[in-house]
């Protein structure tokens, strides 16, 4: 939850790049989250670096940086923490055994095809993505 909620409000504030700042209650109303959580996913990807938060009455939260500068893969580990981290082995010797093996291996090449992507993404991407879904409908005779 914690990804996808903080991507809506990534991808809020996207929007209004350059407009100044955005109240938190305007973000939490538009994305469909509750202030409190919402609060919480700010000041998490504000402590990254990716937020920006100004107080006052003409206060609220930007990206604190372009949103083509800003990678899937940031923001996800701004939220989740190493969300893509892979087991590691019990004390039981089990590690050792191919059937563990092999699935590590898997999970390894999962891991780093997902971090290729994520890295690889960046908001820009996705902000024009959405507003490629939402662009009304052409019809060409």
């Amino acid at each position: 939850m914690k990804g996808d909620y903080g991507m809506r409000a990534m991808l809020d504030l996207a929007e209004r790049y350059g407009q100044g700042p955005v109240q938190s209650e305007a973000i939490a109303k538009r994305q469909g989250i509750s202030d409190a959580y919402l609060d919480q996913l700010l000041t998490l990807l504000r402590r990254a670096g990716l937020v920006r938060s100004v107080r006052g009455p003409r206060g609220g939260h930007e990206l604190a940086r372009p949103a083509g500068e800003i990678t899937l893969m940031a923001a996800l580990a701004a939220l989740e923490g190493d969300f893509l981290a892979i087991g590691t082995p019990g004390a039981d010797g089990a590690e050792e055994l191919p059937s563990v093996r092999v699935q590590r291996e898997l999970w390894q090449k999962v891991r780093a095809a997902t971090e290729q992507v994520l890295a690889g993404t960046t908001v820009q991407d996705l902000l024009e993505r959405q507003r490629d879904l939402t662009a009304p409908a052409r019809y060409y005779i």
